[in-house]
């Protein structure tokens, strides 16, 4: 009896166990190549150190290590030049370095030794997300010096600050920047600690189970900067949640979430600003568009754009929490997903954090619009209540005596600094003939000196504090 040749095993399977390939279809639908391609740089940088932590323990020899590294770098080279050919029936990058590796340099079949695509697309992604971290904090900090920059040039406008979008109390302008400076830090700081729990290797774990060769792990994760301040490695410590884990993805996804609410919020600002019943601030038109239709238009579409691409930043986090909260251990081919909205979470973030401060850089602040509107002897209803209390008045009377005069003066139709003194006294004894100092704008601003209120001395103070900084 004539024994059948065995087929061609599948280039993805890289197993006996098929007769055949995928069908066309499940081929199309299963693949990632189409996005995961950009993992490129990280999966050559993860096999170099596989190879070299191979050579180490015996199972290369170095002739073969030499050969994989110099091939992997002649795959890189060609791949940064755009001369590489990606192969979708190879499903995704890793296979499609691997047998391109392997087809020049046999040992290339060696190097999936003691290795998975289950932990090495976990290294891949936390290679991947260090770098990225990294390069948006920069960002952050960028939009922290535009913010900071537009605010020192303006150091003495003051504005009407809101609450429920109502005129509120003067602040300075600067000061307002100066709140998104803040939470751009603690935006920084997230990233930063983010950064901590990404940098934990797992290559080593294999499908599941580890394996039983003498895989030296915290040789990997030396290689590849996977270390503590001291230099030790940091490793992950179970291979099953090694394989499956994507809290750091997660992790990263909310805080990416959180800025694009901060630049939304920023946005908001800006387009009220720029709005004509504003007038705050002038856009440069480098950094904004017309209409089709509307000649005189001049649309703010930069900072409009950057407040609806928050919600995608949001819909991603929601998609990845989705994806995981069913998955039982460890590893299943759900977590294919996690990429597309890691990467449009990256990239999205990124991209309105480096338009927003262009557009700030591009900005003019309106000086006399800003005081005229500042200057609303309103804003200043608190201030007079405070000078209540100052006079010995308990605040709970000193706030109703307040708005009784705020009822007068609207009555009469009249602004409330030209509320008369006998108007005033006869309202509250309290009030003297000193009564209408309260209404100098420039002395509010100085009166108030606590920390972090919007204080002329204060906020000169912050401002060369974060130029001090954000150098």
């Amino acid at each position: 009896m004539t024994r059948k040749s065995s087929p061609s095993p599948s280039p993805v399977s890289r197993s006996g166990r098929f007769a055949s390939g995928p069908a066309a279809e499940v081929a199309a639908f299963s693949e990632s190549i189409s996005f995961d391609w950009r993992l490129w740089r990280h999966d050559i940088l993860g096999s170099c150190a596989q190879a070299r932590m191979l050579a180490k323990i015996g199972i290369l020899s170095r002739r073969e290590c030499s050969a994989i590294l110099r091939g992997l770098e002649l795959i890189a080279r060609e791949i940064a030049a755009g001369r590489f050919q990606w192969k979708s029936e190879l499903e995704d990058v890793h296979m499609n370095i691997e047998a391109e590796l392997t087809r020049r340099v046999p040992a290339g079949a060696k190097l999936h030794t003691g290795r998975s695509r289950n932990d090495q697309v976990a290294l891949d992604v936390r290679l991947w997300l260090r770098d990225e971290i990294s390069a948006l904090v920069i960002e952050i900090k960028q939009l922290q010096r535009s913010l900071v920059s537009l605010a020192s040039r303006h150091p003495t406008v003051i504005i009407p600050g809101y609450t429920h979008l109502q005129r509120a109390q003067p602040v300075f302008f600067a000061h307002h920047l100066l709140a998104y400076v803040e939470m751009l830090q603690r935006d920084r700081e997230r990233m930063a600690d983010c950064l901590g729990r990404v940098n934990i290797c797992p290559l080593g774990s294999g499908a599941i189970a580890g394996s039983t060769l003498p895989l030296d792990r915290e040789e990997i994760a030396r290689l590849l900067g996977f270390v503590d301040s001291r230099g030790r490695p940091r490793l992950t410590q179970n291979s099953m949640d090694a394989v499956s884990d994507r809290d750091f993805v997660v992790e990263f996804a909310a805080a990416a979430a959180l800025i694009a609410v901060h630049l939304s919020r920023l946005s908001e600002d800006v387009i009220l600003w720029a709005s004509t019943e504003f007038s705050f601030i002038s856009i440069a038109d480098s950094y904004t568009t017309g209409s089709s239709l509307m000649p005189q238009k001049k649309n703010p579409d930069i900072a409009e754009l950057t407040r609806g691409k928050s919600g995608r930043v949001i819909g991603n986090l929601v998609s990845l929490l989705t994806l995981l909260k069913g998955l039982p251990m460890t590893y299943n081919r759900d977590l294919q997903e996690d990429k597309e909205r890691l990467f449009d979470s990256a990239d999205t973030v990124r991209s309105c954090l480096r338009l927003m401060s262009a557009l700030l850089d591009h900005s003019t602040v309106l000086d006399a619009r800003c005081r005229a509107a500042a200057s609303d002897p309103l804003l200043l209803a608190t201030d007079l209540a405070d000078y209540l209390v100052r006079k010995g008045m308990p605040f709970r009377k000193a706030h109703h005596a307040v708005g009784a005069v705020v009822a007068l003066a609207e009555k009469n139709r009249q602004p409330l600094n030209r509320v008369s003194l006998l108007e005033f006294q006869s309202i509250s004894s309290f009030f003297a003939k000193d009564v209408h100092q309260v209404f100098d704008l420039d002395r509010a601003m100085l009166r108030r000196t606590a920390t972090g209120s919007p204080g002329t001395r204060g906020v000169l103070a912050r401002l060369r504090y974060w130029d001090r900084v954000l150098p």
